[in-house]
């Protein structure tokens, strides 16, 4: 957006930028033979902060699909949680793979 002021006897154009949200990311859930289902919602629940029933529904869908969102998150957020996940899930002997992806619109 362009804006004419005038200044000292002269027209200067003031040009702002515009401003664009954040992009979007998602922390994936990827299913193992190994990793709990107790554990993963109980992840959901400490991590990612999800009430108790859509945590039991994303575990569920990790382990029918293979896949599950554990949430959409700016991108530093979305890292920071992902790898608090991994630690934990570590830390506890599972090979839980959590990942980060861009939402496309």
């Amino acid at each position: 957006m362009a804006r004419q002021v005038k200044e000292g006897g002269q027209i200067l154009t003031r040009t702002r930028k515009k401003l664009q949200a954040p992009g979007m990311w998602q922390v994936l859930l990827h299913n193992d033979d190994y990793t709990t289902q107790a554990f993963v919602v109980w992840l959901l629940k400490t991590v990612f902060r999800k009430p108790e029933p859509e945590a039991v529904a994303i575990m569920l869908a990790v382990h029918t699909s293979g896949l599950g969102v554990a949430g959409v998150y700016t991108r530093d957020v979305a890292e920071t949680r992902a790898e608090k996940a991994r630690r934990l899930a570590e830390r506890e002997g599972f090979p839980l793979l959590c990942t980060v992806e861009e939402v496309h619109a």
